[in-house]
């Protein structure tokens, strides 16, 4: 049973990544009735949580069918992250994780995300205060490192762990890499092999399929896997993963019903969270992975990204469902 603190996970936790637009609690929703284990927020700036900026607050929005569930912040000042983790703590998640990964330039370059992975000690310090100042466990998601020339990830895990960090999830990819070639996950799984290290270890990157799930549980020795960009449009991910582990057979994929129906779902999730106007908006980067791969499906694209009409929106996923019913997606 793998646990951060008290939170017990299961024997082989899935995670969802927090993604930034994409990781609302419409999405997270679809996520935990698919088979997530945790969760975490969409990032959120320290600097907006603390001058109670609209759209960093609004973040701060959980649910208890999402639990148990992580706030992500991030920040490159150590004061404004020591009080934004006391506010993120009033949201009573149940864990504080911290964002050392994100390769953005507007956030790597001035310091915080991945970009303080050039200064480890203060990384270490930035660390130990938010962990005194929160009664909740923290966690951390980071990089391997900001380029192939500065690749500490063994240090890091050990300088988090000796501040007090529960848990540890490691993008294999350095900052320089953004999210191009290939996740390495021999550098995950040194971290993990290290004796020193007694946290969960949990491994991120280009975890697309069932089988490379299980492939990289079995070479890698994580403790888990967290799952990002795969997870968007197809939540049945999660599920489908669960289900190779447990009985080396793939579960048959979603249908276009099935697909037709958890969109459907999300879109109502979407409008009743965001707003008409906003909830329509932020739909549209939806729509391309619930229907990918189906032939012919430009134009019905191209019309729900068009449309700004809930019920026209809706009226377009049922002609969808009626129109693909005969295809089966592999």
């Amino acid at each position: 049973m793998i646990k951060i603190e008290n939170i017990e996970l299961g024997n082989f936790p899935l995670l969802l990544a927090p993604m930034e637009d994409v990781s609302d609690p419409p999405f997270r929703a679809l996520c935990k009735e698919h088979g997530a284990d945790m969760m975490y927020t969409e990032f959120i700036s320290a600097e907006g949580l603390i001058r109670d900026a609209e759209k960093s607050v609004q973040k701060l929005d959980i649910y208890d069918y999402e639990r148990p569930i992580g706030i992500q912040i991030f920040g490159d000042k150590i004061e404004s992250m020591r009080k934004a983790a006391a506010i993120a703590e009033n949201a009573d998640p149940e864990i504080i994780d911290i964002n050392y990964g994100c390769p953005v330039k507007k956030v790597a370059f001035k310091g915080a995300g991945a970009g303080i992975l050039l200064d480890l000690p203060k990384m270490q310090i930035m660390t130990s205060e938010i962990v005194k100042n929160v009664n909740k466990p923290v966690t951390v998601k980071t990089r391997l490192g900001w380029d192939e020339n500065s690749i500490k990830i063994e240090e890091v895990a050990m300088r988090l762990q000796d501040v007090g960090v529960q848990a540890l999830t490691i993008h294999g990819r350095t900052r320089k890499q953004m999210y191009k070639g290939k996740a390495d996950w021999s550098l995950i799984a040194k971290v993990k092999e290290n004796p020193y290290i007694k946290i969960p270890i949990f491994g991120n990157g280009d975890i697309d399929s069932s089988k490379k799930a299980l492939s990289f549980k079995n070479k890698y020795g994580i403790d888990g896997i967290m799952i990002g960009r795969a997870a968007i449009g197809y939540p049945w991910i999660f599920n489908e993963i669960k289900h190779f582990i447990a009985t080396g057979n793939e579960l048959e994929p979603p249908s276009i019903s099935e697909r037709v129906e958890v969109a459907k779902r999300h879109l109502k999730l979407s409008l009743e969270w965001k707003g008409e106007k906003l909830g329509i908006f932020e739909m549209r980067r939806h729509y391309t992975n619930y229907f990918k791969r189906i032939p012919d499906f430009k134009s019905y694209r191209t019309r729900l990204v068009e449309a700004g009409d809930p019920q026209l929106l809706f009226a377009i996923l049922d002609e969808i469902k009626y129109q693909f019913s005969e295809i089966t997606l592999a």
